[in-house]
């Protein structure tokens, strides 16, 4: 298919890492966004299990970076496809859509990559086409070298238009950007969430693989920023803001190559780091302040000791099924069953999806769920 790049804006070959950046403009902004993760770490560093109450964030995470590359999901529908299938389980690609699946995908190659990381696998090339084969693995960009670097020419610009936007590095000149970008990653003379600045750019504008390019660099923020330690968990997700100025973010990214305007693309992303901070500590206390009310209301209407190994389930998994409940929560299958009826006799519960044939009845923790659907 021909395209049409007249207009379009090209890669800024040979011009990165820039030289400079102006510290004068980008400190105040840089301050407010150190000290906001600052605040949010504290409080996820005060959390017993901050693992348990952001489970569901990161499902939310999925599902806003996945549908600014067009893939239309709910939250309540990953984690109910979650809640009846294992991760590598080929039913479910006959019983959700493509979208979710996507989606799901999404959430597992986080996953995937905070794990392999904790065992010690450097953030590296390596890793990333690690994250996107996996992302790829099922859906519209299985066909599309899952895990392999483009080798034609990719290019940016609206779903469906043969009018393109920007005009990402030439395969042959890949090799040699991704090595600079790593190496400025690994940088520690520069304060990490301007690396992470520079690199999410970077990586955009290189535009590496064939598809998947915008949501694998979305996970490389919270990686980054979890490596470089500007927050003690993976648990920081800015795709709402980016979300919500979309055109904007767009605009930032371009000028970057259009004008060389990094100290506009670092000023707009360090903005997005404060204020969704902000918004995660918010949605975090909320969270943290419901466990705290429903502990003991769990306590007293569960009477069992098994009652807070079944608020914690919960909170993880707030979408469950029945048949996994009683045989994963750590409660012996009987109790785990009369624990189902009480909450949902308590209205604590509502029902999915009713029992039928060999599939289990399909819950939903709804007071939890108001919460993260944000």
């Amino acid at each position: 298919m021909t395209v049409d790049t007249s207009s379009a804006v090209h890669y800024h070959l040979g011009k990165f890492p820039p030289p400079q950046l102006d510290y004068a403009r980008l400190m105040p902004v840089l301050l407010e966004a150190t000290a906001a993760l600052a605040r949010y770490d504290q409080m996820l560093r005060g959390m017993h299990n901050s693992a348990i109450f952001l489970a569901p964030l990161r499902g939310q995470e999925a599902v806003i970076s996945s549908r600014m590359e067009g893939t239309i999901s709910t939250l309540d529908e990953i984690l109910q496809l979650q809640a009846e299938f294992d991760d590598d389980d080929e039913k479910a690609a006959s019983e959700y859509r493509v979208d979710v699946i996507e989606t799901a995908l999404y959430r597992r190659a986080l996953n995937t990559a905070q794990r392999q990381m904790e065992e010690g696998r450097p953030l590296s090339e390596s890793l990333v086409k690690s994250i996107h084969r996996q992302l790829l693995s099922f859906g519209r960009g299985a066909n599309k070298s899952p895990g392999e670097y483009k080798h034609e020419q990719n290019y940016i610009g609206a779903r469906g238009s043969r009018k393109v936007s920007f005009v990402p590095i030439a395969p042959e000149h890949l090799a040699s950007g991704m090595e600079a970008l790593f190496k400025l990653a690994g940088d520690d003379a520069k304060p990490v969430l301007l690396r992470t600045a520079l690199a999410h750019a970077e990586f955009e504008s290189l535009h590496p693989f064939e598809d998947g390019n915008g949501r694998v660099g979305r996970m490389l923020i919270t990686l980054m920023l979890w490596q470089g330690r500007a927050i003690s968990t993976p648990h920081v997700y800015i795709s709402r803001y980016f979300e919500d100025r979309k055109d904007e973010y767009l605009d930032r990214l371009r000028e970057v190559s259009a004008n060389d305007d990094w100290d506009g693309w670092c000023e707009f992303f360090l903005a997005a780091v404060a204020q969704q901070a902000v918004r995660n500590l918010d949605v975090a206390q909320s969270i943290s302040d419901f466990y705290d009310e429903m502990k003991p209301r769990f306590i007293e209407l569960l009477s069992s000791k098994f009652a807070v190994a079944a608020l914690d389930y919960l909170f993880t998994y707030p979408v469950f099924s029945n048949s996994r409940f009683t045989s994963k929560a750590g409660i012996p299958s009987q109790t785990a069953a009369r624990f189902t009826r009480v909450l949902l006799q308590e209205g604590l519960l509502q029902t999915v999806s009713e029992a039928s044939g060999r599939r289990s009845a399909v819950y939903r923790f709804e007071p939890l769920m108001s919460r993260v659907r944000v």
